[in-house]
C-alpha cells in the first residue's frame, strides 16, 4: 500500500489531483488507509481468539460499513447501532446481528426493535426495570423476543466516593445487575441476551493530548488502576449470573482506546471498535495508538487576506463532547497551516496561518481532519471513496440517504 507511505506533500498533490474537478467542501475517504488500519485492529482481534463489534457511530455510512465487514475475513461479526431507528434501518439493509447500545422507553423505538427481530437479531441494552415493561409490549405485540443486554457501569471510584467516568448505567455493582435480570425473567417476550461492560474512562480518555500535557501523565495512572477492577468486576458478573443459571451468551466491551486490555480480559466474549478504522484526529492523542489518516474533508482557499494568512470557506465542524481545542478539526494537508486562535474553525469561513514556504492559490483545497470519526458524516450527503489516484465511488452517508437518526 505505497499510498499510505508517501510523503504528506506528495499525499497533498494527490488529492489535489483527485479533487481537481470536484466540487468542494468534500469528504474523502482513502481506501488504502482503512485497509492498513483494518489490518492493524484486526490481528490482535483474531490473535485473541475474538470477534469484533463495529461500532456503527463512528462511520455512519452504509457502502463502508459492508466493505469492512466483507473485508474483515469473519472477525467483524455484528454491528453495534445507536438509536432504535438506526437498528431498524439497518436491518432492513441486510445486517443480521445487531446490538443497540443506549437504551430507550419510547414506544416507538420498542416498535422499530420488535419488528428488526423479524429477520435480525437486534438486541438492546438496558438499565432500569421502566424499560423492560415497554420492550415486552411491543415484542408481545409483534409477536416477537426482544433479546436483551444488560449494562454494568464500571465508572473508577476513587476511593469509593469520587465518580471517574462517563455518566452511563446506574447499576453500580454485581447485585443490581443480578436483581434486574430476575427481573426480566418475569417479561415473557424478553431474552436475557448478555452483558455490556463498556470502560468509557480508558476507552475515551486522551492521554497524549498535545492541549492538556499537565493532565496526561494523570490520566495514564488511572488507566492503570482502573484496568484491574474494571477486569475484577466483570468477572464477578458474568460468575453470579451463571451461578443463578442465567446464560451469557454475549459480552461486550471495549472500544478503539482500549483495544489490548480489552482483549486480554477473559470475560468478554466480543469487543467492540469503529474509529480506528478512519483514523480519526482526536485518537492521535492517546499514547500507543498509531492510525492512518482515512477520513478527511476538503475545503477550498476563497481569500487571502494578509501575507501568511488564507481563508477557507466553510469549516466549523466541531466534534461533540467537552468543548476544547482538540474537538475542532485541524488543517492536515499540506503541513504548518494552523487555525487562528481568535477565529477557529467557522461555519462559512475558516482563516488559517501559513509560513512563507507554503503557497496557497485560490480555490486550491485544503485538506482537514475531523476529531470524531462519524460525526463528520452529519455534514456530508457523501463521502469520496479514493485509492491511488481514481475515485472508486462516491458512498451515501446516512444523511444523504435522508437518514437523520440523531435529530
Amino acid at each position: 500500500m505505497p499510498q499510505v507511505r508517501e510523503s504528506p506533500a506528495q499525499q497533498y498533490q494527490r488529492y489535489r489531483r483527485l479533487l481537481a474537478q470536484q466540487p468542494l467542501p468534500a469528504a474523502l475517504v482513502d481506501l488504502d488507509a482503512v485497509d492498513a488500519n483494518l489490518a492493524r485492529m484486526l490481528a490482535p482481534v483474531r490473535a485473541a481468539g475474538r470477534t469484533l463489534r463495529l461500532a456503527t457511530k463512528s462511520v455512519r455510512v452504509p457502502d463502508l460499513l459492508r466493505y469492512l465487514v466483507d473485508h474483515s475475513q469473519g472477525t467483524i461479526r455484528g454491528l453495534m447501532t445507536y438509536c432504535a431507528a438506526e437498528t431498524a434501518f439497518l436491518a432492513q439493509q441486510g445486517h443480521d446481528d445487531l446490538l443497540l447500545a443506549y437504551p430507550t422507553a419510547r414506544p416507538h423505538d420498542a416498535q422499530l426493535l420488535a419488528q428488526a427481530n423479524r429477520t435480525a437479531t437486534a438486541a438492546v441494552v438496558v438499565d432500569d426495570v421502566a424499560q423492560l415493561a415497554v420492550l415486552d409490549r411491543a415484542a408481545t405485540d409483534a409477536k416477537t423476543l426482544i433479546p436483551v443486554v444488560i449494562e454494568l457501569d464500571l465508572a473508577y471510584r476513587l476511593l469509593g466516593q469520587l465518580h471517574l467516568g462517563v455518566r452511563r448505567s446506574p447499576l453500580r455493582d454485581t447485585a443490581a445487575v443480578v436483581e434486574l435480570a430476575e427481573q426480566l425473567a418475569k417479561f415473557p417476550s424478553l431474552r436475557l441476551h448478555g452483558l455490556m461492560g463498556y470502560e468509557a474512562h480508558v476507552a475515551g480518555l486522551t492521554d497524549r493530548n498535545p492541549f492538556t500535557r499537565w493532565s496526561n501523565l494523570g490520566k495514564r495512572l488511572l488507566k492503570r488502576r482502573a484496568i484491574p477492577d474494571i477486569a475484577r468486576r466483570r468477572a464477578e458478573v458474568r460468575q453470579a449470573l451463571q451461578t443463578r443459571g442465567f446464560q451469557v451468551e454475549l459480552f461486550n466491551g471495549g472500544g478503539t482506546g482500549s483495544l489490548a486490555s480489552s482483549l486480554a480480559d477473559s470475560a468478554l466474549t466480543e469487543v467492540t471498535a469503529g474509529s480506528g478504522f478512519l483514523g480519526s484526529l482526536l485518537f492521535d492523542a492517546y499514547a500507543g495508538q498509531a492510525w492512518e489518516p482515512a477520513l478527511c474533508f476538503a475545503l477550498q482557499v476563497v481569500r487571502r487576506p494578509a501575507p501568511g494568512i488564507v481563508t477557507c470557506h466553510g469549516g466549523g465542524f466541531v466534534a461533540s463532547g467537552e468543548a476544547g481545542p482538540d474537538k475542532l478539526p485541524r488543517p492536515w494537508l499540506p503541513e504548518k497551516l494552523e487555525l487562528l486562535d481568535m477565529e477557529g474553525a467557522g461555519e462559512v469561513q475558516t482563516p488559517l496561518r501559513h509560513p512563507a514556504d507554503v503557497q496557497l492559490e485560490l480555490g486550491d483545497p485544503v485538506f482537514f481532519r475531523h476529531a470524531k470519526a462519524g460525526e463528520l458524516a452529519e455534514h456530508f450527503g457523501e463521502y469520496l471513496l479514493v485509492r491511488g489516484e481514481a475515485i472508486e465511488a462516491r458512498a451515501k452517508t446516512y444523511r444523504g440517504l435522508g437518514q437523520c437518526f440523531l435529530g
